[in-house]
């Protein structure tokens, strides 16, 4: 391998694939960045022509997931992957990742990532198909039983607006009612994105299709406003990164 290392990025939100790039190039000035991709389509198509030494994978992509893109790697690249899901990130790095970021990324964080990968640009990547099979995505439910009270209800996914963390519960909110659920909010972050939920609080998940608009308060919160529906929505900034270029 030659002393330039080649890099691909992809990643569905320019702004935090420029921040990527920008402090790659001081962290470690003598890589190249050889291709930036905005889809796992693209990000395929590009790996496969180029065959970088090193990719950072967003693992939530339209088109193809960065954990469907890292398997057709084999033992050509080194993977580092990208994620607002902590437990995607920790499951990754035990499976043998070259590392993980986790968004919005820091700048400490990534210069450890830097270094793992100069040790071991000399080593074969892993073959990291086992880590794909085991963090597919799951089809999300297309109904939820929630309580109100001592009633059951059965609730299309399509109706909820958002959920909300309470204590042991998480309250599922529609436009006719109220109700709550067991399972806890961090579980269903990672099983209905692919359904069109976004976490955007420690406490809450939202439909994507009933946000109306972001705003941030004089105090430099950021808020959201929802489509038919009275309550404004904290964003943490967590989560912020969402919300860029919108």
């Amino acid at each position: 391998m030659n002393n330039a290392p080649r890099i691909l990025i992809a990643d569905d939100e320019p702004l935090l694939r420029a921040e990527l790039a920008a402090a790659l190039a001081a962290l470690w000035p003598e890589a190249q960045l050889v291709a930036s991709a905005g889809d796992g389509i693209e990000a395929l198509r590009l790996a496969r022509e180029l065959v970088p030494d090193i990719a950072f994978l967003d693992i939530r992509m339209p088109g193809l997931s960065g954990l469907e893109v890292a398997r057709t790697f084999g033992s050509r690249t080194h993977v580092v992957f990208v994620t607002a899901y902590q437990e995607h990130a920790l499951a990754a790095f035990d499976e043998g990742a070259v590392d993980y970021l986790l968004k919005p990324f820091d700048t400490a964080r990534l210069a450890r990532a830097v270094e793992r990968l100069r040790s071991r640009l000399g080593t074969p990547p892993p073959d990291l198909t086992r880590l794909v099979q085991q963090l597919a995505p799951k089809k999300p439910p297309a109904w939820l039983q929630a309580s109100v009270g001592n009633t059951i209800h059965f609730i299309d996914l399509n109706e909820v607006i958002y959920f909300g963390s309470e204590l042991k519960y998480t309250r599922v909110v529609t436009d006719q009612l109220e109700a709550h659920i067991r399972t806890p909010l961090k579980d269903l972050a990672g099983q209905l994105e692919e359904a069109g939920f976004w976490q955007i609080h420690r406490g809450y998940l939202v439909a994507v299709k009933r946000i109306a608009a972001v705003n941030r308060d004089a105090d430099g919160a950021v808020w959201l406003t929802l489509r038919g529906h009275p309550l404004r929505l904290p964003v943490s900034q967590r989560f912020q990164h969402r919300f860029k270029g919108m």
